[in-house]
């Protein structure tokens, strides 16, 4: 099995002591600059349709890669978010005027790549009284109108607690829920100043109560440690949360938070086994996962379940 998990954190801690604030990079972290035919193709689309992807706005390092195949994590209601999270790139402030559009933009975009799976994420809209929850819908509907044979993972902000503006999501019938976690709880005031451990877990349970497939991520390498991972572990597996992603933080500018550890390979590979055999139906856990990686295989691999 290797070495232990918690040799592997006192190995990690050593070398983050050797190493303040983010240093160097190790080899595992390396990654394909966007490039192909593929890639092309897809930015070219996203362009004219006047689109947003969180790939580019959160700098996400699996670009190359997902370009290429032709997927991409569109992101709706605009690039500015109304919050200012420690971790995320994109840009924050007071959000321009809301493009009604949208909708039907998104619904053409995914129809144009031909996708079996798509992944659709939002900044945060809480100057809105529903949070940006009827655009959601109305961008759902025109995917199942445009793309029929698309199915559909929603990755949603937590609408302030609004369980109505849940609602209206929910009622459109997401193929995946999807809602990040992002952290452990004690680490919430620098890495989510603005949002609630515990409204996120209730929002995961009211769509897992409903009947759908759940599906959150988190970040390892922002100082969280080993029992408060699997704290968070036996929460999700109580609430019947389906799908967990672990990645490793990368600290997007000197300005956001800094990496305290580099979490390796192995570590992430002890997480994954941890998780599944506690009762997580699929972890996707590896240094470069993030949210939307491989999500179509997940969808397939949870059809009917």
């Amino acid at each position: 099995m290797g070495l232990s998990l918690n040799h592997l954190l006192l190995e990690n801690g050593r070398d983050a002591a050797r190493a303040p604030g983010i240093g160097r990079k190790p080899s595992w972290l390396k990654m394909k600059m966007p490039a192909g035919e593929g890639y092309a193709k897809l930015l070219s689309l996203v362009n004219e349709q006047r689109l947003h992807t969180v790939c580019q706005s959160a700098k996400c390092p699996n670009m190359g890669e997902c370009w290429s195949a032709g997927t991409a994590t569109l992101m709706i209601l605009g690039d500015v978010c109304t919050r200012s999270c420690g971790f995320c790139h994109i840009a924050t402030g007071r959000p321009p005027v809301l493009d009604l559009d949208e909708p039907v933009r998104v619904g053409k975009a995914v129809a144009g790549m031909n996708l079996k799976h798509t992944v659709i994420t939002s900044v945060n809209r809480d100057e809105l009284a529903d949070g940006g929850a009827s655009v959601w819908a109305q961008t759902i509907r025109q995917i199942r109108l445009q793309a029929p044979g698309t199915s559909v993972e929603v990755l949603i902000p937590d609408f302030c607690g609004d369980w109505n503006a849940l609602q209206a999501v929910l009622n459109q019938k997401p193929d995946i829920l999807n809602h990040n976690i992002e952290t452990v709880p004690r680490l919430y005031k620098q890495v989510r100043p603005q949002a609630k451990y515990r409204r996120s877990l209730e929002l995961l349970q009211i769509a897992k109560g409903q009947g759908f497939i759940t599906k959150t991520g988190m970040m390892l390498g922002l100082g969280e440690e080993e029992h408060e991972i699997d704290s968070v572990l036996d929460d999700l597996i109580a609430i019947g949360c389906d799908i967990l992603t672990l990645g490793q933080y990368l600290q997007p500018t000197a300005q956001h938070l800094p990496v305290i550890r580099w979490v390796h390979p192995d570590e992430f590979a002890q997480w994954k086994r941890r998780g599944e055999e506690r009762g997580i139906r699929h972890v996707e856990s590896g240094p470069l996962v993030r949210s939307s990686y491989h999500a179509e295989k997940q969808v397939h691999a949870h059809a009917g379940t």
